[in-house]
């Protein structure tokens, strides 16, 4: 029978994952063909401006919203000229979609991927505080939950005491493939994880953790007397660990954009004696192309990046040797499904069962 209080709000930013969402909650429901996206129309006029119109009924429906802030594969004509959309555009979407329920639904989720200006979280001089204004703006809308994959600081949960916000890692589904692929390069006399800066350390000493492996750390020295970018240019790396030299290295962060910092760790843990390296990102953007990335593999420099499609992936990556995308699509699905059965999400926030899997399997 069909579960009729799930509406899925699909937009335009994660159609195709969507869909696949929806597939896999009906598998979960044991409801075959059901089509739980709500049909909507999301045109955007030749000026930039645009509109959300339900094609459907969401009354006293339990309703998530699907959305992928990153995703600038998603092209408009502006003006006559072809134009990206920017997280900004994105989550103005999300804003429409809220407005266009009018509070019909008995409840709304908002599940962001990839959180809006995740990395504008906090203030260090007189800078505008982006994310915590976002959520707060989604609060006031009447949303319910936040649901995301590895925000950039957990602590910007504080931003919503009274309501729920879960950010999810990923570092199951990450573990499972990359354990999976590279088991013969793992091991304590093997393999070192690296952290590239301290904003990382959190994350990689999970990831050390399960796998039984050091950590090293490699510390940022800025030029605060500058800003390039929108940020302080990177003067060095220093590292602060053991030694390297005929050790694999797993290099762990959140986020993957233009690729400076760990194209210049990989070099430098070349140069130390490093044998193979990997790289394990949650998000890959890619934001100067991927050309660089490809000279690594082919000089022997890099081995692969394991990162997941939780937000929008370059195409090129897809024939990519040393590329291997992490599905999360599933995932998310059954995050959903288990909510929306009012069960609880905990053991897929603290996934310490699963890890144990893993090391069983190891």
């Amino acid at each position: 029978m069909k579960n009729n209080n799930l509406g899925l709000i699909v937009l335009k930013s994660f159609k195709e994952r969507g869909q696949e969402v929806n597939n896999y909650i009906a598998d979960f429901f044991e409801e075959k063909d059901a089509n739980y996206i709500i049909d909507l129309d999301n045109p955007r006029f030749s000026n930039g401006e645009a509109k959300v119109k339900l094609n459907q009924s969401v009354r006293n429906k339990d309703v998530y919203i699907l959305a992928d802030i990153g995703n600038y594969g998603c092209t408009y004509n502006l003006y006559g000229n072809r134009n990206c959309m920017s997280p900004d555009e994105h989550f103005m979407d999300i804003i429409r979609t809220i407005s266009a329920i009018s509070g019909k639904a008995n409840s709304i989720t908002v599940f962001m991927p990839l959180m809006y200006a995740s990395r504008q979280h906090r203030r260090k001089a007189r800078e505008s505080l982006d994310c915590a204004l976002a959520l707060q703006y989604l609060e006031r809308l009447g949303v319910h939950n936040i649901l995301t994959f590895d925000v950039h600081d957990p602590n910007i949960q504080n931003v919503m005491p009274t309501k729920s916000f879960d950010t999810i890692p990923s570092a199951y589904q990450i573990l499972k493939e990359f354990t999976k692929n590279e088991a013969e390069h793992i091991g304590k006399d093997k393999m070192i994880v690296v952290c590239p800066d301290t904003g990382a350390i959190e994350r990689a000493t999970m990831y050390a953790s399960v796998l039984g492996l050091e950590l090293g750390l490699f510390y940022k020295r800025r030029d605060y007397s500058k800003i390039e970018n929108g940020k302080n240019p990177i003067l060095e790396h220093t590292y602060i660990g053991s030694d390297v030299k005929g050790k694999n290295i797993l290099i762990v962060d959140d986020m993957l954009s233009s690729g400076d910092s760990i194209i210049d760790i990989i070099t430098q843990l070349k140069k130390r004696g490093c044998n193979n390296v990997f790289v394990i990102t949650t998000f890959a953007f890619f934001t100067e192309g991927t050309d660089r990335f490809e000279n690594l593999y082919n000089t022997g420099m890099l081995n692969k990046i394991y990162s997941t499609n939780a937000s929008y992936l370059n195409p090129k990556l897809k024939d990519a040797k040393w590329f291997y995308e992490v599905s999360v699509t599933k995932f998310m699905a059954k995050i959903i499904a288990t909510l929306n059965n009012g069960k609880s999400i905990s053991d897929f926030i603290a996934p310490t069962q699963k890890f144990k899997e893993i090391i069983d399997k190891m």
